[in-house]
Parts: C-alpha cells; structure tokens; sequence
C-alpha cells in the first residue's frame, strides 16, 4: 500500500484519486481551490467562476475511452453520470436503424453531457471512499525531495507543513509549477513539446423549454465555412452548446463576443440553425477561450529519467500509447489552424467525400466512428478495400460532389458582424 499526494483536485485528480484508492493506496488529493462540484451541477456550472479551469464551461463530449474507462475501472460513477442527466449518442443512431453488428461497434458511444456532471459524480464517489481524502483550500507550494542522482520526490509542501508520499502526481493543470520546482531542486529541466493551436472557441449555452422539441431531427451537428468552423453539443439535461470557432488573429473574434452578434453570426450555420430554432432560452453569456497549446511534457530525456519518481516503464508506455494520439492531434489542430486563417476551401477531396459519405453509409461511418474515438489511426480505419469499394460506390452516385462548405461567405459573415442592432442579417439561400 502506497501513500499517494495528487497535486489538484478536478476531473483528472480526482479520477486518478479514485482508482489509486480503490486498489488499496492512502491517497490524498490537494486542491487550491475552497469550493468542490456538489450535489446541483446545473447552478455550479453558471455560477461558479473558475478561472483556473478556463475550459469548465466549454462543451464536451466524452468519446469512447472515457466511457470504456468508466465502465470498466468506475461503473459507479458511470452509473450516477447517466442519473445526473448525460446521454448516450452511438455513432450509428445517425441511421436510426443499426447496420448488422460488429465487434467493436457497441464501445463507439459518446458520453453527452457538461463537464461539471462528470465532475460532481467523481465527487460524489470520492466521498464514498474511505482511502482518500480531498483537501480543498490547500495549495501545494512545492515538493520535498531527497538527493540522488537523479533526485527522489518524497511528498510535498503546503504551507508550512510537509506530506511524506511515495509518489506524487500532478493533475494541476497546464498551469502546472511542477516543472520549475524539479528544476529548482537542481532536476534537470522536464522535455516540454509545446505547440499553439492557433484557435479561438466561443460557445453559449441553451437550454430547451419544457414543451417543445428536444431535438430538430436528423441534423448533422457540425458545419463550416472557409474562415470559421460551427457546431452544436448536445448536452445533459435539456441543455446544448452552439460553438464557433476561427483563427485567433481573426478581426472579427472580438465582436463574437457580443451576443447578439454570435447568435445571428451561428443562425448562418445549418447545424447551429437547426438547433436554436427549437425556441431555446439562452442561459449563459458568450464564452470564449484562446491561446490553447497541445503541450507534451516528460519527467525522461535522453539521459534518461530527470527525477526518479518517474520510472523508465511509464515513459516508455506514454510514447507507444499516448504520443501518436498527442501528434495526430498537433497536426489536425495545425491544419485547421492554417485553412482557417487562410480562409482557404478543402483541398482533400477524398477527405471531404469520406466525410460525406459516412452521414450515407454505415460502413464509413464505422471506420469514421473509429477514427473519432481513438480506436484506429485514419490510414487503418479508412485503408481497407472495404471503405473504399463504399466509397467509390458512393461518388460514383453522387458525380456533382465537390468539397465545399455549408455556411456563410466571408461577404456574409462581415455583414453580420457590422449590422447595427438587432443584427437581424438573415442568411441568404447560398448559405445552406
């Protein structure tokens, strides 16, 4: 049994917390933060500031791992998540009728819901663990290690106390003061890969009335423009984010901050379209968040571990299993990022036709669904003979096919944006 110190106490420490705890370890858990998700995630979620946790209020969705996660390590949580509101969306429910079955196919399920009730339902079973405390109010000030080559974390600090652990884990964020600690304590610096996205999201939230639809039927829930990227997050409890996203050197982002502005600028969206014209209440201002990195962090360079509280095993693990998924997702981010700032139409057209495709055929889907949950990389998922004796069944059925958007042109956006009050620009019939 080992004495565990997890450095922050949200989605992620308290997860690891939980799991740690249930395999037997003493595990206590240190969040700065006075106040903890509690039984009305609905009021935490508007009306507690969080401005350490910039991401909170942004829509989610929980793809497969997360769920597959829960149903193996944590069917409880899994469970009191599904009672607190989030819904379950299977990648083939698009077709209303299933395709026959595959192995596989039941793990491809996203997990609807804010991240708030994923939050309060890992609070919920923290409190029921009799191994693990959650310390709230308590910043950890640094680490206490003893010399070594490398040297050894053997707690940490708060205060002017000291917690001996066998092993510390930081869930504290991209924030994280670890790194400068291990290297004040004469460490040699942790391997950092950071790179910016180039990408600003601005959301709002809805919630749908009492008596009115809950959803507007068979509607994709993402569309684009050369410039900007809209979609729609269906949520728990009657609630759903519209969000929009462009390039962070955008001239128009700042106005999206507006309201009125956003709300008229997504009615040029079809997806987002679809959506609020279910007479949905706006609950929440426009949410924005910029100046994201995917950033890769490692305790091992090559000269091997820089602290020895992180063995060679791990590491090595993190590099097979995680890196490719931390690549795959720089490189998306950094194309989109381009084509967004460039305002530059898709230059894929087997991509593009790929994409269309699968909202036709169970079989790209499949292979769609794959990619999207992580389960296979594109070339796997979308490589067979299969996937492409569908897709070319597919365009060849559909001969004008070209790659192109949905939503608004430039000329349209700015009109949007420059429109006096009410902003009551009205999408034209080209915008979809």
């Amino acid at each position: 049994m080992a004495r565990v110190a997890v450095i922050g106490g949200s989605v992620g420490g308290l997860a690891t917390a939980l799991m740690l705890g249930r395999r037997g370890h003493r595990v206590t858990v240190f969040e700065q933060d006075t106040r903890q998700a509690g039984d009305d995630p609905h009021h935490d979620f508007f009306h507690w500031p969080r401005p350490r946790v910039p991401q909170a209020d942004q829509p989610h969705s929980f793809l497969a791992p997360v769920r597959t996660v829960l149903r193996a390590e944590l069917p409880d949580v899994l469970a009191e998540l599904l009672a607190r509101g989030a819904r379950e969306y299977h990648e083939f429910d698009w077709f209303g009728t299933p395709p026959p079955h595959r192995p596989g196919d039941e793990e491809l399920v996203t997990l609807r819901t804010r991240r708030i009730v994923l939050e309060a339902a890992l609070v919920a079973a923290v409190g029921r663990e009799s191994g693990v405390t959650v310390r709230q109010g308590s910043r950890v000030d640094g680490l206490t290690l003893a010399p070594g080559r490398p040297p050894r974390v053997t707690g940490v600090r708060v205060g002017t106390g000291t917690y001996p652990a066998d092993l510390v884990i930081d869930a504290s964020g991209r924030r994280s003061p670890v790194p400068r600690w291990l290297v004040a304590a004469g460490c040699r610096p942790p391997v950092v890969d950071s790179h910016r996205t180039g990408l600003a999201y601005l959301c709002r939230w809805y919630r749908l009335g009492p008596d009115g639809p809950r959803e507007p039927g068979r509607v994709k829930t993402g569309s684009s423009a050369p410039f900007a990227l809209a979609g729609v997050f269906p949520s728990d409890n009657d609630t759903f984010a519209v969000s929009i996203v462009v390039s962070t050197g955008d001239p128009t982002r700042g106005a999206l901050r507006d309201p009125a502005v956003f709300q008229a600028a997504a009615r040029h969206f079809p997806a987002c379209a679809a959506w609020l014209g279910l007479a949905a209440e706006p609950c929440s201002p426009v949410l924005a968040m910029a100046g994201l990195d995917n950033r890769w962090t490692a305790l091992t360079d090559d000269a091997g571990p820089v602290v020895a509280a992180d063995p060679a095993g791990y590491h090595a693990w993190t590099v097979r299993e995680l890196r490719p998924v931390f690549d795959a997702q720089v490189t998306g981010d950094r194309t989109v990022g381009e084509r967004l700032a460039e305002g530059a139409p898709p230059s894929d057209h087997r991509a593009a036709a790929l994409a269309a495709c699968a909202f036709d055929d169970p079989v790209v889907m499949r292979a769609r669904a794959q990619v999207r949950h992580l389960v296979h990389p594109p070339a796997e998922a979308y490589g067979t003979d299969e996937v492409e004796r569908h897709l070319t069944a597919w365009l060849t059925a559909h001969p004008e096919f070209a790659p192109g958007h949905d939503g608004p042109t430039r000329a349209e956006w700015e009109a949007v944006v420059a429109a006096p009050p009410p902003y009551a620009v009205e999408p034209s019939t080209s915008s979809g």
